[in-house]
């Protein structure tokens, strides 16, 4: 005979922080580029890399897809492209780009890269 109620209410907490590394694949270290190689782009990378621009905003980090053409999901009309080109990371398709290469150094990635003791 005691009122109870079900499913009323929503309490918000936080998941314990996990520690975690990535390494990226290339550094073009004369201008501070990294560069991600990649082929197959899961949900997980994707989360990852969101992580890692909010974490490190003034690391320059760059994607070459293997295929930037292909779809995030099989239904999704969102390419490897599009989605890059909406989190503000730059990306090519298949090859590093000639202009990349030739970039004057990002001083604000140099300065990141310094720090974490990467290139002196």
């Amino acid at each position: 005979g005691l009122p109870v109620l079900f499913e009323t209410f929503k309490l918000a907490y936080t998941r314990p922080t996990t520690n975690h590394t990535y390494t990226p694949d290339l550094l073009l270290a004369h201008n501070g580029i990294v560069i991600e190689g990649k082929g197959l782009f899961q949900t997980e990378d994707r989360q990852k890399h969101i992580i890692l621009k909010a974490t490190y905003p003034d690391l320059d980090i760059r994607f070459v897809f293997s295929n930037a053409n292909a779809r995030i999901a099989k239904k999704s009309p969102t390419t490897y492209a599009m989605w890059a080109t909406k989190q503000g990371i730059p990306c090519a398709h298949r090859d590093i780009p000639a202009d990349w290469l030739a970039e004057a150094p990002n001083e604000k990635s140099v300065a990141v890269l310094r720090q974490l003791g990467v290139i002196q």
